[in-house]
C-alpha cells in the first residue's frame, strides 16, 4: 500500500470557494437560527472544512427584528457589559436592545457561536444583518436557506 498517494486536503485562501446564504430571521426561534448561520459563516457545512482558515459563506440575514425568544427570555435574559471602571456593570434586556438597535440581539448571538480568536473576528465580517426584508446584496444571487430543513 502506497501511503503516500493519500493526503488530506487542507483548504486556503486559493481554493476556497465562498457563496452568499440568504437566512430569513422572521418567526424563527434566536438560538437555532444562530447556529445554522455560525455554522454557515465558519463553512461547517462544507466537504473541504478547514478549522484554521475561513471557508465559510457569506451570510445576509433578514427580518432580524422579528424573531422569537422561548420563555420569557424576551424580558429575563441580560447581556453583560463592563466599562472597566468600578461600578461600571451595565445590563441590557433583550427588549430594550431591540428598541435601540435592532440587529444588535441576532449579531450578538451569531458571534457568541464564532471562535473567541482572529478568525472568529475574520468571520464576524462576513456576516450582513439587515432589520428589514430588503438588503444591498441582490447582485451577489444569494441562495435562500431553509432552516426547517437543516438538522
Amino acid at each position: 500500500m502506497d501511503t503516500l498517494s493519500y493526503k488530506t486536503a487542507s483548504a486556503n485562501k486559493e481554493t476556497i470557494n465562498k457563496e452568499w446564504v440568504l437566512i430569513d430571521a422572521e418567526d424563527q426561534v434566536l438560538g437555532r437560527m444562530a447556529s445554522i448561520a455560525a455554522k454557515f459563516l465558519r463553512g461547517k457545512y462544507k466537504p473541504n472544512f478547514t478549522p484554521h482558515v475561513d471557508c465559510g459563506d457569506n451570510v445576509i440575514v433578514i427580518n432580524a427584528a422579528k424573531f422569537k425568544l422561548t420563555g420569557n427570555k424576551m424580558t429575563d435574559k441580560e447581556y453583560v457589559r463592563h466599562s472597566g471602571y468600578p461600578g461600571g456593570q451595565r445590563t441590557r434586556t433583550p427588549k430594550e436592545l431591540l428598541a435601540k438597535n435592532p440587529t444588535a440581539v441576532v449579531e450578538k448571538a451569531i458571534k457568541g457561536m464564532l471562535p473567541k480568536n482572529r478568525l472568529g473576528s475574520q468571520l464576524f465580517r462576513n456576516l450582513f444583518v439587515y432589520e428589514g426584508a430588503e438588503h444591498p446584496h441582490e447582485a451577489q444571487k444569494p441562495k435562500a436557506i431553509d432552516l426547517k430543513a437543516i438538522k
